[in-house]
């Protein structure tokens, strides 16, 4: 037996497999989720955006944008990975052991893979019925490798500047949502509202496919959130259920107030606060308890919902809310992991453990981010506009991108 294999965990490298194709089902998820809750009209597109995705950085994660996340810093300056594993060059079977000792470098940077795929689906919400499918295309592929695979390194890469700092992102705080939910406001801000007939009504055409999507967000999220242990252990189980936890008192939470607020007990508000829930505790998921998921969760529904009444007060179309839930609720959730991560669970301590100076780092994280992902996504935006043009015409819009674009329907009459 060779020394590779000799370090090597079975059981942690078959729930970081597992925990691989539970990420990787969240993308069709999420284009169901997204697919209901879009006209009739633009079904089959707004779900392509997502599986369009999943084959394209399914490719360039391999070929440029894992290297770029997780290859060796380059000049030291905690910016941006070198070429090292350009094609995937050195990543095998042996384990990348500044990452993850005991599991396969292939199985690591596949697992890295499923969250690089999800994250600029997220932002597609936010363009949904409106963008053409040539602008989706370039927009994508630019934004993976320029902000996203960025962004991973500083958080998550070896010597990266916000690792170094101290910077506590479980699973993707920063990195997905912040980054995804900022990018989103930015598209939607850019592009500007979609095409309003008197008539026209911006309703969920199926909420059954949005409740499906939702469930197997939360599903795929255990893996998600789990996985991110990188190991079969008692963090990953502390993980899970904090997740869980989270997710239902989110739900809750959000379909209290819109009760509340609009008379009835409405089955988006339920399944769209059990994602906000889910954002929120994934900064956190490694670092704190079922106590604080709660708290974590409760503040996530009630945030994230009056998020999305700021949103409508402010004349933004955000198509499908991505800022409100993804931008807002990994906001939150990153600046808790702050306040309540504590030492017994994942090894760090937060404001209520004895460490104020972490909210600080936090913020600071949250801070780049924003910043960040909103300049280099307006800058990509008025790129591409340059060259293709982001928007349908007028008529193209109205007709559906279902028949403009993709010369398909969803349903037939």
């Amino acid at each position: 037996m060779n020394s590779a294999a000799s370090v090597i965990n079975t059981g942690d490298t078959a729930w970081v497999l597992t925990s691989t194709a539970l990420v990787m089902l969240m993308t069709p998820g999420l284009a169901l989720f997204y697919g209901g809750l879009v006209r009739r009209k633009n079904v089959l597109s707004t779900i392509m955006h997502s599986i369009f995705i999943l084959a394209l950085v399914s490719v360039t994660w391999v070929l440029f944008g894992f290297t770029l996340a997780f290859g060796k810093d380059v000049n030291g300056w905690g910016i941006i990975g070198g070429l090292d594993y350009i094609g995937l060059h050195g990543v095998g079977k042996e384990p990348l052991a500044q990452y993850a000792p005991n599991i396969p470098g292939s199985a690591y940077m596949a697992f890295q893979m499923m969250f690089a795929v999800i994250t600029p689906a997220l932002i597609t919400g936010a363009f949904a019925e409106r963008k053409r499918f040539k602008a989706f295309v370039l927009f994508s592929l630019l934004w993976t490798l320029l902000v996203y695979s960025p962004i991973a390194h500083w958080v998550w890469g070896e010597g990266g500047w916000l690792r170094n700092l101290g910077t506590l992102d479980f699973a993707g705080g920063t990195v997905v949502h912040i980054s995804s939910g900022v990018a989103a406001l930015v598209a939607a801000l850019v592009l500007g509202p979609r095409v309003k007939r008197e008539s026209d009504r911006f309703e969920p055409h199926d909420v059954r496919l949005t409740v499906i999507g939702a469930g197997l967000l939360w599903f795929g999220w255990f893996g998600f959130n789990g996985g991110s242990a990188l190991g079969a252990n008692g963090l990953a189980a502390n993980a899970l259920v904090v997740t869980n936890t989270a997710a239902g008192m989110a739900a809750l939470t959000w379909l209290t107030m819109s009760w509340l607020h609009k008379g009835n007990p409405s089955v988006v508000g339920a399944v769209a606060g059990g994602v906000a829930g889910l954002v929120a505790i994934t900064p956190a998921s490694g670092y704190v308890d079922a106590s604080s998921a709660i708290l974590i969760g409760f503040a996530a529904g009630a945030v994230c919902y009056g998020a999305i009444l700021l949103r409508e007060r402010l004349k933004i179309d955000d198509a499908l809310d991505v800022w409100a839930v993804h931008g807002v609720g990994g906001t939150l959730g990153a600046i808790l992991t702050g306040v309540f991560a504590v030492a017994a669970v994942g090894g760090y301590s937060g404001l209520i453990d004895g460490n104020p100076g972490q909210v600080g780092t936090q913020l600071v994280a949250v801070a780049a981010t924003w910043i960040y992902s909103g300049v280099a996504t307006f800058i990509i935006l008025k790129v591409v506009d340059r060259f293709v043009g982001l928007r349908v015409g007028q008529a193209e819009e109205e007709a559906g991108l279902d028949s403009s674009q993709h010369g398909e329907v969803a349903w037939q009459s």
